[in-house]
C-alpha cells in the first residue's frame, strides 16, 4: 500500500517536470479502380496519435524519451494498432553514450530503397514504401574517437512484421497470415540478434561499416493451404549475417551516394546495392527555391529469384524545396524496372499551415506490373491520400 502511494505521488511528478510534445493526424486515402479482392473499399479514413515525452536530468547525463503511437483504421483491422516507438533511457559519458530500452535506429543514404537499415522491423500497415518502423527492443553502446564513432547493439526480442488484413487495400494475394509465423530459429521472437557499426568522415565522404548477425526483418511468404482449403502466406524468418556499406560524398551541389550490403542465409548468399546522385539547383529562376535532380540504380545479383522487386531498376525524381517560412517541399519520383515494362511512381508533397499545423498529400501509382512481380498484387491499388496534422 505504501508502494502503490509513492508510485501515484512519484508519476505526476515525474511527467510534469518532463517536456510533452507530439501530433494528432486525419487521413484519409481514396483508391479510384475497383479493387482487386472482395472486401475492399475505395476509401479509408484514419487517426493517429503519437505523443512525445522527454526528460533529461543528472545535469543533461541522463534523459528519457518516450513515443507511444497510436491509429485508428476505418477500413483495415491489422492498420488499427499501437505500438511503442522509442521507450529509451540514454547516459551520455565522456566520449561514450550507453542506451536501453525500445528504440529507433536508422542507417542509409539514398533515396529509393535503403538496403543497409537492418535494425528495427517494417510497420507495413503503415505505408507500402517501408519507411516506418516498429519500436526495436534493444542495448546500444557507442564510442566515440578520433578515428570514428563504434556502435554495439544487442537486439532483445525480435518484432514481426505488419501486414494489411485481408479486407485492407495494398495487401498481397494470397493474404499474409501473420498468426502463423515461422522461424529458422528454435527461439524464434526471442532469438538474441547482434549488429556493430563503424561510421566516420574523411574529408567529404561520409562513411558507415556494420555487420549484422540475427533474425532477418526480411520475411520469406510461404503459401500455405488451410484445412478449409484456403491459400494464405506465411512468414517465414530466415537467420542471416549482413555486412554493409553506406557512402555519401558531398562534391559542391553533388551528393554522391551508394548502398551495398552482402546477405548470408543457410541456403546461399546475395549482393544488392543502390547507388546515385542528388545534384541541386540553388535559386532556381532567380528564387529562393532549391531544385533537387535525383538519379539512382537498383541491383540484386538474385536477378528474377530476388524475393524484392528491385533487382534491376533505374530510379529518377526531383525534390523541391521553397525555402519559404511554411516549409513546402515536394518530391516526386518514379522506378522503371528494366527487364519489364512496369514502373511506380510516388508524389509526396507537404506546407504547414501557421505553427502547429501541417498538411501533406501523397499520390501513388503502379503500372503494366509483370504478373511475376511482387508488386502485382498492387495492380489496382493507386491511391491519393491526404493528411491534417496538428502539432502541440
Amino acid at each position: 500500500m505504501r508502494l502503490w502511494r509513492w508510485m501515484v505521488c512519484l508519476i505526476p511528478s515525474l511527467l510534469s517536470a518532463g517536456e510533452w510534445s507530439g501530433y494528432a493526424e486525419l487521413q484519409g486515402r481514396y483508391f479510384p479502380q475497383d479493387a482487386a479482392y472482395e472486401n475492399q473499399s475505395d476509401h479509408l479514413i484514419s487517426l493517429v496519435f503519437q505523443p512525445e515525452y522527454y526528460q533529461r536530468w543528472d545535469n543533461g547525463n541522463q534523459s528519457l524519451l518516450v513515443v507511444p503511437f497510436f491509429r485508428w483504421d476505418s477500413e483495415d483491422e491489422e492498420r488499427t494498432h499501437g505500438d511503442i516507438r522509442e521507450l529509451i533511457w540514454t547516459y551520455a559519458g565522456n566520449r561514450w553514450e550507453a542506451q536501453a530500452g525500445v528504440g529507433k535506429v536508422f542507417w542509409g543514404v539514398t533515396e529509393a530503397l535503403h538496403l543497409v537499415d537492418t535494425i528495427n522491423q517494417t510497420d507495413l500497415v503503415e505505408n507500402p514504401d517501408g519507411e516506418q518502423k516498429l519500436g526495436q527492443p534493444l542495448i546500444k553502446l557507442s564510442l566515440e574517437r578520433d578515428w570514428g564513432i563504434v556502435d554495439f547493439y544487442t537486439l532483445i526480442g525480435f518484432r514481426e512484421r505488419s501486414f494489411p488484413a485481408e479486407e485492407g487495400r495494398l495487401r498481397s494475394h494470397p493474404p499474409v497470415d501473420q498468426d502463423h509465423a515461422e522461424y529458422e530459429s528454435d527461439r524464434e521472437e526471442r532469438h538474441l540478434d547482434f549488429a556493430l557499426r563503424w561510421s566516420h568522415y574523411i574529408g567529404d565522404w561520409d562513411i558507415g561499416l556494420a555487420h549484422f548477425n540475427g533474425t532477418s526483418r526480411d520475411p520469406l511468404l510461404i503459401p500455405r493451404i488451410s484445412n478449409r482449403g484456403e491459400i494464405s502466406l506465411i512468414p517465414f524468418y530466415e537467420q542471416m549475417r549482413q555486412t554493409s556499406l553506406d557512402l555519401q560524398a558531398t562534391k559542391g551541389d553533388w551528393l554522391w551516394k551508394l548502398e551495398a550490403i552482402h546477405r548470408s542465409i543457410d541456403s546461399g548468399s546475395y549482393n544488392a546495392a543502390t547507388g546515385g546522385f542528388e545534384y541541386t539547383l540553388v535559386g532556381i529562376a532567380d528564387t529562393d527555391m532549391d531544385l533537387g535532380l535525383l538519379g539512382e540504380y537498383l541491383y540484386d545479383d538474385r536477378g528474377d529469384d530476388a524475393t524484392t522487386p528491385f533487382q534491376n531498376d533505374i530510379f529518377i525524381g526531383f525534390r523541391l524545396t521553397a525555402n519559404d517560412v511554411d516549409g513546402s517541399e515536394l518530391l516526386a519520383g518514379v522506378i522503371k524496372d528494366m527487364d519489364e515494362d512496369s514502373w511506380m511512381f510516388n508524389l509526396e508533397a507537404s506546407r504547414r499551415i501557421g505553427s502547429d499545423w501541417k498538411t501533406s498529400a501523397q499520390i501513388r501509382l503502379w503500372s503494366d506490373i509483370a504478373e511475376q512481380d511482387p508488386l502485382y498484387s498492387l495492380r489496382r491499388d493507386d491511391y491519393a491520400e491526404l493528411t491534417l496534422t496538428r502539432f502541440f
